[in-house]
C-alpha cells in the first residue's frame, strides 16, 4: 500500500483523505481569529490557512474599489475596508498565509480584516444589511465539468462543516473582476440554494454587512478534494461522495428508474469536439448490440442540446457508462452504486478518473492493450507538441467487448443489483 502496513491504519488514512474525516479535520483545526466581547460584536474563526472561515457582521466596503479583468485580485479591500467590531488577533491571522493562492485559501481576502472602532449593523454604518446565512466562494472553471463539480463538493463539505443544508440561503460569487461567469451547470445550484448566485460586483460603490458569512472550502486547495487529491491506493468507496451524489440527485429531483430484469443500460458518451473522438464508434456500438441484454444508446452532452438536468437524468439511468478521457466523465459521480464506469481511453492521464471512481465507489475499468488502440496520429497540441489528448482513437472491436462484458458481469455481481440469480436458479 506504500503508505501503511496496516488495512485499519490505511483505513483511517483514506476515510481522513478523502471522506467525512476530512470534514471533521477542518472542524478540529478551527480557530478564533476576531473575539466578540458582546453578543452584538462581530466574530471570525477560520481553519489552519484560512480554507474556512465563519463570521459574524461582517462589514464590507466596497466605496472603493477597482475593478479590472483579474478575478481574484490579491489587494482587493485595503485596511478598514473589511473588518467587524471584535478582538483581532493580528498575528495569528498573518501566520496563516502559508497557502496564498486564489482557489487554495481566502488569505489573500482576509489579511485586510480590521478591528473596526465601530459595531457596522448597530451603529447604522451599512447601506444594506444581509439577513440571510450567506456562502461567499470563489470558483473554478464554469464550463468545465470536473473544475466545477469541485466548487460543488467543496460547497457541500462546507455545508457539513457549518452544520447547515438550508437552501434559504445566500451564494456570493466572490470576483474582483468586472467579468460574468460562464456557467453550463447552473441547475446544480439549486441543490444549494432557492436564489440566483449573486456577483460580488453587485454590491459596489456600497458599505455592504452580513450577519452570518462562511467563506467556503476552495476547489483547488493542497489535499483539498478533488482536484490533484493524493489518495492512498488499495481503498474506495467514501461515504462523503456518496452522499453528494444522493444529496444532489434527491435534491434536483433526478429518480431511478431502473434498473430493469434482464437488461444491462449502456450509454455511450459520444465527443463532438476535435479530438478524443471514437472513430470506429458505428463498429462498437453494433458489437454492443448483438448482445441481446444491453440497452444501447448514445449520448452527446452538448449543453445546448441536452440541459443538464437531462444529462443527469440518463446518467443516473444508467448501468454501465462509457467515454473517452474527459470532463464528461465526471457524471460517474452520478451512476447508480451498481454502476461500472468505462474510460475506453485514459490517454495517459491514470489518476483522473479512476481516482474519481474510487471516491464515488463505482467500479472503474480502463483500455489496457496498447496494441489494440489505434491512434489518428501522434496528436498536435497548440504549444506542447506531440500529445496524444490532441488526436482521435479506433478501438479493436473484439477486445472492447471483452472489457464491456467484465464491466456487465460486475454489474450482475453487485450486491446492491437487485436482480441477482440464486446459485441454485442458475
Amino acid at each position: 500500500m506504500g503508505w501503511t502496513d496496516t488495512l485499519e491504519s490505511a483505513e483511517d488514512i483514506f476515510w481522513k483523505q478523502a471522506d467525512f474525516g476530512y470534514a471533521r479535520e477542518r472542524l478540529e483545526e478551527m480557530h478564533v481569529l476576531c473575539q466578540p466581547k458582546e453578543t452584538s460584536d462581530s466574530s471570525l474563526v477560520c481553519s489552519r490557512y484560512l480554507q474556512y472561515c465563519r463570521a459574524t457582521n461582517l462589514y464590507l466596503d466596497l466605496r472603493n474599489i477597482k475593478r479590472n479583468h483579474d478575478r481574484f485580485k490579491e489587494d482587493f479591500f485595503q485596511s478598514g475596508e473589511i473588518g467587524g467590531h471584535c478582538k483581532l488577533d493580528i498575528r495569528t491571522l498573518m501566520s496563516e498565509d502559508q497557502r496564498k493562492s486564489p482557489l487554495q485559501s481566502w488569505f489573500a481576502e482576509l489579511q485586510s480584516y480590521t478591528q473596526l472602532n465601530f459595531r457596522p449593523i448597530q451603529d447604522a454604518k451599512c447601506d444594506i444589511v444581509i439577513e440571510k446565512p450567506t456562502y461567499f466562494m470563489k470558483l473554478d472553471a464554469g464550463v468545465n465539468m470536473y473544475h466545477h463539480f469541485c466548487d460543488f463538493i467543496n460547497l457541500y463539505i462546507t455545508q457539513h462543516v457549518n452544520n447547515s443544508f438550508s437552501t434559504d440561503v445566500y451564494i456570493v460569487m466572490w470576483d474582483t473582476s468586472s467579468y460574468g461567469y460562464g456557467d453550463l451547470f447552473s441547475d446544480t445550484w439549486n441543490a444549494f440554494t432557492d436564489y440566483d448566485v449573486i456577483h460580488l460586483k453587485t454590491y459596489d460603490s456600497k458599505r455592504v454587512c452580513f450577519k452570518e458569512a462562511v467563506f467556503s472550502l476552495l476547489p483547488r486547495m493542497r489535499y483539498g478534494l478533488f482536484y490533484n487529491t493524493p489518495l492512498i491506493s488499495g481503498c474506495q468507496n467514501t461515504g462523503l461522495f456518496r452522499a453528494f451524489s444522493q444529496h444532489v440527485l434527491h435534491r434536483l429531483n433526478i429518480t431511478q428508474e431502473g434498473p430493469k430484469d434482464g437488461k444491462i443500460r449502456v450509454t455511450i458518451l459520444a465527443r463532438s469536439t476535435e479530438y478524443r473522438k471514437i472513430l470506429n464508434q458505428n463498429e462498437l456500438v453494433n458489437a454492443l448490440k448483438t448482445v441481446s441484454t444491453f440497452e444501447v444508446q448514445i449520448v452527446d452532452y452538448k449543453y445546448k442540446e441536452l440541459g443538464f438536468l437531462d444529462q443527469l437524468r440518463i446518467t443516473h439511468n444508467t448501468d454501465i457508462f462509457i467515454g473517452m478521457h474527459g470532463a464528461g466523465l465526471t457524471h460517474l459521480l452520478f451512476l447508480p452504486d451498481w454502476a461500472a464506469v468505462f474510460e475506453l481511453y485514459n490517454c495517459e492521464d491514470e489518476r483522473c478518473y479512476l481516482d474519481l471512481a474510487r471516491l464515488r465507489g463505482v467500479h472503474y475499468i480502463t483500455w489496457q492493450r496498447q496494441n489494440k488502440v489505434f491512434p489518428q496520429d501522434k496528436g498536435h497540441h497548440p504549444t506542447l507538441g506531440e500529445h496524444p489528448k490532441f488526436t482521435n482513437y479506433s478501438f479493436d472491436v473484439e477486445e472492447f467487448m471483452y472489457l464491456v462484458l467484465q464491466a456487465a458481469d460486475h454489474v450482475l455481481q453487485h450486491p446492491k443489483w437487485p436482480f441477482k440469480k440464486k446459485r441454485d436458479e442458475l
